[in-house]
């Protein structure tokens, strides 16, 4: 099913859905690209803080699953207007307790954090994905790509501040008004939403309980989402600590390297869209699993600033598109699509926020630095299962 919307109205819902990526990577970054200094303010180590990262985790794993019937039920805009708030009260959380130097303050309102983030991601993901079916052409990376660029500005905002001396407190304050702005205005221009509609139409395979978590396409392209985003997730959160730790930089440089990171990634998915089309899904996640291995050793093997930098740019490039490539795939049937990029974006996020901390641990033990060599493994699974993200028959996107 489907409603006529004008070429008007999918050019403002296109911009909008930008916006909200853009925004939500702005978060992202505010928190990620100073983590080094929560560990200063808070006195914890890296399996500390790991810990504290895994708060996040398990806050966005319970909203995760549920993520699709919420959408069903208030729609996108609705969805990321409460998700926005969420976030922006945590982050008003998060500060107060870093003011106060209370590592459980820290950590409750971490878990919040991760409520809001999840629910978020699922609701602009979706909305993301049926802005891509009517365009019908490759768009969803260039949503990604405003994640990534708010991330950049994020992370050199960090570095600028931190280079400064602005408190992270009045950081995040600042970032927890423009988010519940910002998410309050831009979903009014989202699509009509008509999933309630295909929920409550007597489809045959919904009323036999068919159920998106025994769909075994969907299950293989979240176990290859669950590896390839382990390596976007681990480099946004361990960069700017490995290269402090590993290479002895300032924690300004740290997060500058992050920019470098998030910047290949940003640039990367900007050009995503013509590249998959050219190449197809499937090819494409098989070169950029190679090229973040490739990007992930000399990071970590390199012995000074300069090669660790070309490594993390080419990390950042293997991991830009294979998040965005598997919503498209988990989305191929529009009908279908909350809940099976619901699902999807569940699976990868086991990785991409609980992935993190568990390198804290071993970062422990090895130092966070080579900890992250570990990373290569599900980056091998990724490559192998790569396959699974073709494109449906009759899928609105055929690429491959």
């Amino acid at each position: 099913m489907s409603i006529a919307v004008s070429t008007q109205k999918l050019n403002a819902a296109a911009a909008a859905t930008f916006l909200v990526f853009g925004i939500n990577g702005l978060v992202f970054a505010s928190w990620a690209a100073r983590i080094p200094a929560v560990t200063e303010i808070l006195h914890v180590t890296s399996g500390q803080m790991g810990t504290l990262l895994l708060c996040t985790a398990v806050g966005s794993l319970i909203a995760l699953p549920t993520a699709g019937w919420v959408v069903g039920r208030i729609g996108t805009a609705n969805a990321v207007r409460a998700s926005g708030l969420l976030a922006a009260l945590a982050g008003v959380g998060i500060a107060l307790s870093l003011t106060a130097e209370s590592v459980p303050g820290t950590a409750v309102a971490l878990f919040f954090f991760g409520i809001g983030v999840g629910l978020w991601d699922v609701s602009q993901n979706i909305e993301g994905a049926d802005v891509e079916h009517r365009l019908k052409r490759t768009i969803m990376p260039q949503f990604h790509a405003a994640f990534s660029g708010g991330a950049f500005v994020g992370a050199l905002i960090g570095a600028g501040l931190s280079g400064l001396g602005v408190g992270l407190p009045a950081h995040l304050l600042v970032i927890a008004a423009v988010v519940a702005v910002l998410t309050m205005v831009a979903p009014r221009y989202f699509l009509p939403h008509i999933a309630a509609e295909v929920h409550s139409s007597g489809d045959a395979a919904a009323q036999k309980g068919d159920s998106a978590w025994r769909d075994s396409r969907t299950l293989l392209i979240g176990v290859v989402v669950l590896g390839a985003t382990l390596t976007e997730g681990a480099g946004n959160d361990w960069i700017a600590k490995a290269s402090v730790d590993g290479l002895g930089t300032s924690e300004s440089t740290g997060a500058l390297m992050f920019a470098v990171f998030v910047l290949a990634m940003t640039a990367m998915r900007f050009c995503g869209g013509f590249v998959i089309d050219k190449y197809g899904r499937v090819a494409v996640l098989r070169a950029s699993m190679a090229a973040a291995a490739a990007g992930l050793g000399l990071f970590v093997l390199a012995g000074n600033v300069w090669l660790a930098t070309a490594g993390a740019a080419l990390w950042g490039i293997g991991a830009a598109l294979a998040f965005p490539m598997g919503m498209s795939a988990a989305a191929d049937d529009p009908k279908k699509a909350a809940a099976r990029v619901s699902v999807v974006s569940t699976l990868g996020y086991i990785s991409f926020l609980a992935g993190p901390p568990l390198l804290g641990y071993l970062g422990d033990l090895t130092g966070i630095h080579l900890a992250l060599l570990a990373i290569m493994v599900p980056i091998l699974v990724a490559l192998l299962l790569a396959g699974a993200a073709k494109p449906l028959p009759g899928a609105p996107l055929r690429n491959d």
